[in-house]
């Protein structure tokens, strides 16, 4: 299946993971209709409601199930889970040629490096997604924003492009010329709220108990040294800062991995904590309280992929 463009400047744009952020991601561009948008996904969804602040909308939605029907379109928007990457590389191969722009809408450091072999020559976009997207049923989702911005991505001239995809829709875009601290700073964010809702299978109101809350400081310690060795600008007490971050978000709002841990799904762990711990290594900077999470995300996940 082929998106047209009729050359009055809507683009073709496919979207990989139709879930918790890809699901918020696609019905907003339907919402704004100002782009031919389809999505790319294993059951043949027939509309995508999305909850909002500024309320409830309904629209219709164009989708392939089988990579072999799909052709090369303007834009692609990655957004399945990092460990699920290798799993659409067949659809990779169908929709990128030359001229296609890859926005990789996932958690991690090194979007570029791991996309570039699947993308037939597109140009890779890394972006850092903000918004909280929750997935209340198959075909309806909700959107929440969180913080100052929507999505960011590197001020040049693939960031830039998208911001522009994205002009017509609600999100909130920042632009930055230093978008290697930003991946880390939203890695920090990560490396205590989903490890740690995951592990007591409670929402964000867990961070604010007393002793959580020091086992936050001390597991952000050791990120931000990783960090600051790989080069990201954090202020002295990035820990404090990050953490008092998370403390703002509603204590409701669960995350990624809480939601598959509750749906017996396989953990995105080797993206999020295991990057830290992967960092330190290579860095020689050691990680003992993130290495002892991964242990724990990780015999999770290895069950839930056996069960």
């Amino acid at each position: 299946m082929a998106l047209h463009s009729p050359g009055d400047g809507r683009a073709t744009v496919a979207i990989i993971g139709i879930g918790n952020i890809g699901g918020v991601v696609a019905a907003a561009l339907l919402a704004a209709d100002r782009h031919n948008v389809m999505a790319c996904a294993r059951n043949p969804i027939k509309r995508l409601v999305l909850e909002s602040p500024d309320g409830t909308v309904q629209t219709p939605l164009s989708i392939v199930t089988d990579p072999a029907d799909a052709e090369p379109v303007d834009w692609v928007l990655l957004c399945t889970k990092t460990h699920q990457t290798p799993s659409t590389a067949p659809w990779l191969s169908r929709l990128c040629n030359s001229s296609t722009r890859v926005a990789v809408l996932q958690n991690g450091i090194d979007h570029v490096s791991r996309l570039t072999p699947l993308v037939a020559g597109a140009t890779v976009i890394p972006t850092i997604v903000y918004y909280n997207g929750e997935r209340l049923a198959e075909d309806h989702f909700r959107f929440r924003p969180v913080g100052n911005h929507d999505l960011a991505m590197a001020d040049d001239a693939g960031g830039q492009a998208f911001a522009d995809l994205l002009g017509c829709t609600p999100f909130r875009v920042l632009l930055s010329t230093d978008f290697k601290t930003l991946a880390w700073l939203k890695l920090l964010i990560n490396a205590v709220a989903n490890p740690i809702t995951a592990l007591t299978l409670q929402r964000q109101a867990v961070l604010r108990r007393d002793d959580v809350r020091a086992l936050s400081i001390a597991v952000l310690d050791e990120a931000v040294a990783v960090a600051r060795a790989d080069g990201a600008v954090l202020a002295a007490d990035q820990s404090r800062l990050s953490l008092a971050t998370l403390l703002t978000y509603p204590p409701e709002v669960g995350t990624s991995m809480y939601f598959d841990r509750l749906a017996g799904r396989t953990l995105e762990v080797d993206a999020l904590t295991g990057a830290i711990v992967a960092a330190g290594e290579r860095l020689g900077i050691a990680t003992p309280l993130n290495r002892s999470f991964q242990t724990l995300l990780r015999a999770i996940s290895d069950a839930a992929e056996k069960a």
